[in-house]
C-alpha cells in the first residue's frame, strides 16, 4: 500500500467513504467553486475505476491536495479514459504497452508550499514503476474558458512541445482552439508563459512530456484544456533520479 512522507507532508490510498468524500469536497473546490458550482458534486463514473491519492499535511491532517490513477492496460484499451471522451486518441491505441491516466489532479488553493506538489509526484512515480506504466497521460486544464487569457501559454506549446505524429490525438470535441489557426503568431514572453501554466503541466514538460496540437474549452467548468502525455522512457534521467529519490 501506497505511504510516502516527506516532511511535514504525506501521501496516502484513500480508503473509504469518508476519504473519498473528503477527495471531491477538495475538487469541487478546485473546479467548480469559481464557476459557482462549489455545491455541485465532482464525482463521476470513473472514481470507482481508479486509485486516489491523498496529500495531507502531518500535524493537521489538512487535505492539501489529490489526484486519481486510472489504469489502462494497454493503447487498445485507452478509449476507456476519460479524457477519451473529448479527444480522438486512435493513434495512440498503437501504444503497446501498460498505460495510466492521472485526472483530477489538484492543490488545495490556500497552500502554496512547492513540496506538496513534489510529495504528490514521489507519490505517482512510486505508483507507476509499481504498475511498470510505460506512458502517463490526461488532460491539464487552465482556469478561464477564454483562450485569450492563455495564449502566451498555448503558443509557447504550440512552438515547442507538441506531440509527435505518431501519438497525435485528434479533434473530437465541438468548441476547440486549434493551435495553427486561432493563436497569434508570437513571439511569445517564454518565462512568463511557463509561470501562467498550471504546475501539473509545467511538471509534465520539465519530463519530456507533449500536449495536444489544440485546447478543449469546457464552457460548463469555465476552463481550457490540453491532452498531455509522457512517454516513461523519455524523461531525462537526471529527473527520474530526483523524482524516484523522493518517491524512496
Amino acid at each position: 500500500m501506497l505511504a510516502l512522507r516527506k516532511g511535514r507532508y504525506a501521501a496516502r490510498l484513500a480508503e473509504g467513504a469518508q476519504d473519498m468524500d473528503r477527495a471531491l469536497a477538495l475538487r469541487s473546490l478546485v473546479f467548480r467553486a469559481r464557476c459557482a458550482k462549489a455545491d455541485a458534486s465532482d464525482a463521476d463514473a470513473f472514481d470507482t475505476h481508479c486509485r486516489h491519492v491523498l496529500v495531507e499535511d502531518v500535524a493537521t491532517a489538512a487535505l492539501v491536495g489529490c489526484f486519481r490513477l486510472l489504469p489502462v492496460c494497454d493503447g487498445a484499451a485507452i478509449g476507456g479514459s476519460y479524457s477519451a471522451q473529448f479527444y480522438d486518441l486512435a493513434a495512440l491505441a498503437a501504444f503497446p504497452g501498460p498505460m495510466a491516466e492521472l485526472g483530477r489532479f489538484c492543490l488545495h488553493p490556500d497552500w502554496h508550499d512547492p513540496d506538496i506538489l513534489r510529495v504528490a509526484w514521489g507519490a505517482l512515480t512510486r505508483m507507476v514503476d509499481d504498475m511498470g506504466v510505460q506512458m502517463l497521460f490526461g488532460c491539464s486544464s487552465f482556469a478561464g474558458a477564454d483562450p485569450a487569457l492563455h495564449a502566451g501559454a498555448l503558443g509557447l506549446l504550440r512552438d515547442g512541445h507538441v506531440s509527435p505524429d505518431r501519438w497525435r490525438p485528434r479533434e473530437k470535441a465541438g468548441d476547440v482552439v486549434r493551435f495553427s489557426r486561432d493563436l497569434p503568431p508570437g513571439p511569445f514572453d517564454a518565462r512568463r508563459a511557463l509561470q501562467t501554466m498550471p504546475p501539473l503541466l509545467r511538471t509534465y514538460l520539465l519530463m519530456g512530456g507533449w500536449v495536444s496540437d489544440h485546447a478543449v474549452i469546457d464552457r460548463d467548468l469555465d476552463t481550457l484544456h490540453v491532452f498531455t502525455g509522457l512517454e516513461i522512457s523519455a524523461i531525462p534521467p537526471a529527473r527520474a533520479r530526483l523524482l524516484r529519490g523522493v518517491a524512496a
